[in-house]
């Protein structure tokens, strides 16, 4: 398994945006230390109550300057929300500026919401996000001037003033659990990542698919599945879930705005049993969400075998940890990151949930109807 540092660089009330940029500061110093593999922000724009990180470049500039290891990237970039040329240009830079440790996130985006401000193609989202991975990697394979004709942008005669360090490019992870955009991710060798409202049981399905499409594709290494959660580590169980409660239950509640729908009524198949909706509706519920494992609290040894237990039902291999949420004293969220660098970590290193099977039945495309009739079921949203 490999572990990043995942930060929404959430506000709050008494801090100034300034200030909350020093603390991300130190934040991504103490992963890089700590040997955590990735950095990872996001692209949230108009959100005063959520996210104050509207630029990946911002992020990703200033975690080039503070550190010396640690693969650093948006997760994501939201691509229809300017011309991809921009997007090319920048991932050049950045990479340039991070010495070759750039991952390159590509978000289409959940919510119309973001898109209204820039006047931007909500419906077409997807399309344009396809469109701005194929550009990057089509500017990033030339070697001088080159053409692209995409769906929404044709260019002529283009020439990069410099190319990335890694070629032929950066890694590129494009966040889904749909099936013909995991298909076509498997062949262009894009990694992937999900987050706790999605079933792990619907997770699974999809992404045992894409790994099987990926290996089938023959690429040298097997793909990252990204899991985005909040973590909390403390001595003792009771101590991590004593220090975390208030600040889980604020983050999904007010940050998230989670709880404002209600739960199924229906009983879902198993192993899960829960839909997004049901997740979201307990989301304000630390109970709940400990009972169901959505959050990693506790001490090392409980936090690892949680990991480990979600990781087999979600079949992901990345933890995309976010260890700082409401008002969570910083001392404790030093030591929950320190106690996660130096005893939950090392646990899982070796762990993969990729170990072959060969009990389980290789995927054809007549399995699609079945499988779809199986994601309806387990309440999954795409």
């Amino acid at each position: 398994m490999k572990f990043a540092y995942f930060s929404h660089v959430w506000g709050r009330p008494g801090i100034t945006p300034g200030e909350r940029y020093e603390e991300l500061w130190r934040e991504v110093e103490d992963a890089d230390r700590l040997g955590f593999d990735y950095a990872f922000s996001v692209e949230h724009h108009c959100t005063p109550h959520e996210s104050w990180m509207p630029s990946p470049a911002v992020f990703c500039t200033g975690a080039a300057l503070r550190t010396e290891r640690i693969r650093v990237g948006p997760m994501g970039w939201v691509p229809p929300l300017r011309h991809p040329l921009h997007l090319v240009e920048e991932v050049a830079t950045l990479d340039q500026l991070l010495g070759g440790r750039l991952e390159v996130g590509l978000a289409s985006g959940v919510s119309r919401d973001p898109f209204l401000p820039f006047d931007a193609d909500f419906d077409n989202r997807h399309l344009l996000t396809r469109e701005a991975l194929e550009l990057l990697r089509a500017a990033f394979a030339a070697r001088g001037a080159f053409d692209f004709d995409g769906p929404a942008h044709r260019l002529r005669d283009i020439a990069l003033s410099f190319p990335p360090v890694q070629r032929p490019h950066p890694p590129m992870w494009v966040p889904t659990t749909n099936r013909n955009t995991l298909r076509y991710l498997s062949e262009a060798g894009a990694h992937t990542s999900s987050t706790m409202i999605v079933p792990r049981a619907s997770m699974a399905l999809v992404y045992r698919h894409y790994l099987d499409w990926w290996r089938g594709h023959g690429h040298a290494s097997d793909p990252r599945i990204g899991y985005w959660t909040l973590v909390h580590v403390a001595r003792t169980d009771a101590e991590a879930e004593e220090r975390a409660a208030a600040h889980i239950t604020e983050t999904f509640a007010k940050t998230l705005r989670y709880g404002s729908v209600s739960r199924s009524r229906d009983q879902h198949a198993p192993p899960s049993r829960l839909s997004t909706t049901d997740i979201l509706a307990g989301s304000g519920d630390l109970r709940f969400l400990l009972e169901n494992n959505l959050v990693f609290v506790g001490s090392p040894a409980t936090v690892a075998d949680r990991i480990r237990a979600a990781s087999l039902e979600g079949h992901f291999d990345t933890l995309l940890g976010e260890f700082t949420f409401g008002e969570l004293a910083d001392r404790h969220r030093i030591e929950s990151m320190e106690l996660f660098a130096h005893e939950v970590a090392p646990a899982l290193r070796a762990f993969s949930p990729y170990a072959p099977r060969p009990q389980e039945p290789a995927y054809t495309a007549s399995d699609e109807q079945q499988v779809a009739a199986r994601l309806q079921a387990l309440g999954y949203i795409d």
